[in-house]
């Protein structure tokens, strides 16, 4: 090929490479304007998120001065409520919820119930679409599942519990053995691990590291156990108990805020259980709102709109330009500041690949806990 051609090639490749880049531009920005539209016709959207008034509120704010003309209705409820409720309606024929924000273990129940469809198709903003804002690139709950329903977008670390430090020093809990110290029998409360949610996957780590004999002990040591996370902070803030197991910072804040002794439970040296929390996303199955729910699928996974959420329950996002390091403050650590994408997706226990390891650990919680 002489000179002359391969000039004229290079430029030829640039010229095409430039109208490709702007078309694509245009094409997202078109599809935007046209979601926007009709989302503005369609008049709201209707979603289910977990129960904070500070997320309500940041949500509401937001949106409303973004979107002018798109009506929110938030419902909120302890997730496995909202869940039973949307799929029981979902099956009546009542199409009413759009969306539903809770942890993977709840979503991949809703999931079972085939009353979801594809999310994927629902990312059109650039900042939101591009895996490389991600850690770890685009990840999802149903991760052996190809159609992709279950987007999480959190991961972190945290505290496997809380601590009344009028009843516990700061250095008697360096390992989970501890908890089997006679002096705190009776004086330990577990968030339910028969359900999803952070004790099950605290439970599941727990037997993957010391095993169903050390859970044992645990159960005969005479634990509180219980499925509302507000009755173990309450529990903890009035003494009824030294040790709460399974709470995290959204739970305990309003508690610890009024002044009231309760401190994060140092990382006991076995380690601790990695998590997405309470940030899975779904839309359900031909949604009443569709351009509506694509409008908030994109603001709640950009960069706003993960700072409001993670702020809210004090959890931390994937996104790579959202700041979590204030977050050490109250016992969580983001996985993109603290592990790598392998390490985070091994400590996970909520994924659907792990449910071979979940099986033998929830049957024998079922077991014990009867």
């Amino acid at each position: 090929m002489s000179r002359r051609s391969v000039a004229s090639f290079v430029i030829a490749a640039c010229v095409w490479g430039f109208f490709s880049a702007a078309f694509g531009q245009v094409t997202w920005q078109a599809e935007w304007h046209t979601v926007l539209e009709a989302a503005k016709k369609e008049g709201k959207v209707v979603a289910g998120i977990p129960t904070s008034p500070e997320l309500r509120t940041g949500i509401e704010k937001a949106m409303a001065e973004k979107f002018k003309g798109i009506q929110l209705e938030l419902v909120t409820g302890p997730a496995t409520v909202l869940a039973n409720r949307i799929v029981s309606e979902h099956k009546a024929g009542v199409q009413n919820f759009d969306l539903f924000i809770a942890g993977s273990g709840v979503q991949l129940g809703v999931v079972a119930e085939g009353v979801v469809e594809p999310l994927e198709p629902y990312l059109i903003l650039p900042e939101v679409k591009n895996p490389k804002h991600w850690f770890g690139g685009h990840i999802w709950a149903d991760n052996k599942n190809t159609k992709r329903f279950v987007y999480s977008f959190q991961a972190y670390i945290t505290e496997p519990g809380w601590t009344n430090s009028d009843l516990v020093k700061a250095d008697e809990i360096r390992s989970y053995d501890d908890l089997l110290n006679p002096k705190w029998k009776s004086k330990i409360g577990f968030h339910d691990p028969r359900r999803a949610g952070a004790g099950q996957a605290l439970w599941i780590y727990l037997w993957r590291v010391k095993g169903e004999g050390y859970l044992k002990k645990l159960v005969e040591h005479g634990p509180f156990i219980t499925a509302d996370l507000r009755q173990l902070a309450e529990h903890l803030a009035k003494t009824r108990i030294a040790i709460a197991l399974g709470p995290g910072y959204r739970v305990v804040a309003p508690f610890a805020q009024a002044g009231l002794q309760l401190k994060p439970m140092p990382i006991p040296k076995e380690g601790i259980h990695a998590s997405g929390g309470v940030g899975a996303l779904t839309v359900m199955k031909n949604p009443a709102h569709p351009n509506a729910a694509k409008v908030f699928v994109n603001w709640l996974l950009s960069k706003e709109g993960q700072e409001i959420f993670g702020k809210a329950t004090g959890q931390a996002t994937r996104r790579l330009d959202v700041n979590t390091s204030w977050l050490a403050e109250v016992g969580i650590q983001a996985a993109k500041d603290v592990l790598t994408v392998e390490e985070y997706l091994s400590r996970e226990s909520g994924f659907e690949d792990k449910r071979p390891l979940r099986g033998p650990a929830e049957e024998l919680a079922q077991r014990l806990l009867k």
